[in-house]
């Protein structure tokens, strides 16, 4: 039997990707826009991809989504092309959604910022593309912007290019080096929906008028989807979704074989093979799914019928059943504990989520379509130990929980370790910061005090600085927030992961300490005007609090219990002014991300649908006391 290999040129499976805020969603929906996927009449928002409710807000994607666009310009040779734009996620937090994206596509468009270069996480998602030999698009986004250095920007990126292909050439032999140095390069303003091959003057559109020359480089160096006319079914899943009218999606790429409705196909998952009937097939059209009857090899479509099907499970044939591997994804590098609200304020909110079997069912939902996350037991029945590649991640999942209503108590992240050769090592990640020149002292001791070593410095005379850094992943947690105050919220900073190397020792991450309540009750503006020279608060007066709960940052490095209920003694003599709180400086209000940042190893913070307190983990101040003696004590010997 000779194989037939057929390719399919109606067809483009493409992925963009590209560091965070380069512009990839806007970019998909200037494509959406000129192929007239909206129609005539239909209101378009900004981002229409962005589609979560906390998307929208942070103005970052999260979830890798897919949608097609219908070309037949010039370069489609008379014949209507169906384009399938995957459009992943920037940061490196949801890495696994990228290594996801790339395994239904056939290339790759690298977006990269005219004027901030390819930056880490451009870095991590090129290696990704060059390992899975997918052939690389760059687009220099954005060159309208007046501090644009197109010229800059292209070689930073051709030597990126050149630096991966040699690394990944060790591990991928057969790498072809001349067609990955080969690169095609399109100019483009996804704002303004142009793009051309001619590179613009810095800070000036593209000389066309339209997206025409990026689709035309699609076309041309995309290869089309192949697949072999003998072989049997074979279709990948590679995302889940899930409809309230037919129950759990499974988005496929369909690699060989012909996919119908209703048809009985073999379902091949880590706990074998069975027959399933394909209930509902429905193909992806600009944003809508919309049903269809067959399915074609190089095809991306959503399946329904099959309850537990997960990622990386393949539909194959049921007479001759030939499974494809499983998706891997990097090992996570940051955890948290999660379990239920053990506060004295638990199950105060009307209809909120508050039992272990509650929190465990939602955790355990999360895994179905999150395949960067672990999610792993503790010695305690209602607490878990929730891992991800970030802390942002991680805090994004939280924040969900309690959007949906869930109460918990979300315990401090830290680093997943491992033991190599009986010496403790902990995971790394290289840190490229970009900062006016000015902030480069502050930067460079709050890098020192969290164990990083400066590895390059570039000023490239612009009055901004270029340093990378190789730091303790554990050193990042609560970096951020650090960085934009000293570097006055100029400063741009990414990481990405860099192995595992030994322990480095302990990081101090604040030289502050915290104010803990000392008794339950509210929070009496008399009692905070007496205690705010000592501290800054994290309540509003009026506030309930309880036992062993921070109320605020104490100036000096130590805890301080403090009375917070006190009221002021009423007398009989009148007094010539009222009472003035005038003079109470407004509180800080934390976020979800700044209360997990903020806290230390004996705190936690408890998450409500309405509230987001820190506390202590051990509420009662006498045992508080006790364990820091004993402690020390181990310490000491």
């Amino acid at each position: 039997m000779t194989n037939q290999t057929t390719t399919r040129e109606d067809l483009r499976n493409v992925a963009i990707v590209a560091h965070v805020d380069h512009g990839k969603t806007t970019l998909v929906n200037a494509m959406l826009t000129a192929t007239g996927a909206f129609g005539e009449h239909k209101q378009v928002e900004d981002r229409v991809m962005d589609s979560g409710e906390l998307e929208k807000e942070k103005g970052i994607t999260i979830l890798a989504k897919n949608t097609t666009v219908f070309y037949s310009g010039p370069a489609s040779n008379g014949e209507e092309v169906t384009i399938n734009v995957i459009d992943t996620p920037g940061h490196a937090d949801f890495g696994g959604e990228v290594e996801r994206g790339l395994s239904m596509v056939d290339g790759v468009v690298l977006l990269v910022d005219s004027s901030e270069g390819p930056l880490p996480q451009t870095r991590f998602v090129l290696r990704k593309a060059l390992e899975a030999a997918k052939p690389v698009i760059l687009l220099v986004n954005k060159v309208d912007r007046p501090d644009a250095r197109i010229d800059g920007v292209v070689s930073d990126s051709m030597d990126l290019l050149l630096g991966l292909a040699e690394d990944v050439a060790k591990d991928v032999p057969d790498l072809d080096l001349d067609a990955v140095l080969d690169v095609p390069v399109v100019y483009a303003s996804g704002k303004a929906g142009r793009a051309s091959t001619v590179q613009p003057a810095d800070g000036q559109l593209p000389d066309n008028e339209d997206l025409e020359p990026l689709f035309a480089t699609i076309m041309e160096h995309i290869p089309a989807p192949t697949y072999d006319e003998d072989e049997v079914l074979q279709a990948h899943v590679t995302n889940l979704d899930y409809s309230p009218f037919l129950g759990r999606l499974a988005l496929l790429r369909i690699h060989n074989g012909t996919l119908n409705k209703n048809q009985t196909v073999a379902w091949s998952s880590k706990n074998g093979i069975k027959n399933v009937k394909i209930t509902e097939l429905l193909e992806t059209k600009g944003l809508d799914r919309v049903p269809a009857e067959t399915a074609r090899p190089g095809e991306i479509v959503a399946v329904a019928g099959i309850e537990d099907i997960m990622i990386g499970d393949t539909l194959t044939d049921p007479d001759n059943p030939k499974p494809l591997p499983q998706i891997t994804v990097e090992d996570p590098s940051i955890s948290m504990t999660l379990g239920v609200n053990t506060s004295p304020l638990a199950g105060k909110v009307k209809g909120a989520k508050v039992t272990a079997r509650q929190i465990k069912d939602r955790l355990e939902r999360e895994l179905i379509g999150n395949v960067s996350l672990e999610i792993l037991p503790t010695d305690r029945p209602d607490t878990w130990e929730v891992q991800g590649r970030g802390e942002l991640a991680l805090a994004i999942l939280v924040e969900q929980m309690r959007r949906e209503g869930y109460e918990m108590t979300v315990g401090k992240p830290q680093v997943v370790t491992k033991e190599v050769d009986g010496v403790l090592h902990e995971p790394m990640e290289l840190m490229t910061i970009d900062i006016p020149e000015e902030h480069m002292g502050a930067v460079t001791q709050l890098m020192a005090s969290r164990k990083g070593l400066m590895e390059s410095m570039v000023n490239n005379g612009t009055g901004w600085v270029r340093m990378e850094f190789k730091v303790p992943a554990r050193g990042l947690i609560g970096f951020r927030t650090r960085f934009l105050t000293e570097t006055h919220g100029a400063g741009i900073a990414s990481s990405y992961a860099a192995g595992y190397e030994p322990w480095a020792g302990s990081i101090i991450y604040r030289a502050t300490g915290s104010i803990v309540s000392d008794r339950s009750g509210t929070a009496t503006p008399y009692s905070m005007i007496n205690l705010q020279e000592r501290a800054s608060f994290f309540i509003q007066p009026g506030a309930e609090v309880y036992e062993g709960m921070v109320l605020g940052e104490n100036s000096r490095n130590e805890d301080m219990d403090v009375n917070i209920v006190r009221e002021k003694k009423q007398t009989n003599v009148r007094a010539a002014s009222a009472d003035n709180f005038e003079g109470l400086t407004p509180p800080r209000i934390l976020t979800l991300e700044e209360s997990l940042e903020w806290v230390r190893d004996d705190e936690c913070v408890e998450v409500t649908p309405e509230a987001i307190r820190m506390r202590k983990v051990v509420l009662d101040a006498n045992e508080r006391v006790k364990l820091a003696r004993a402690r020390a004590r181990a310490q000491a010997q």
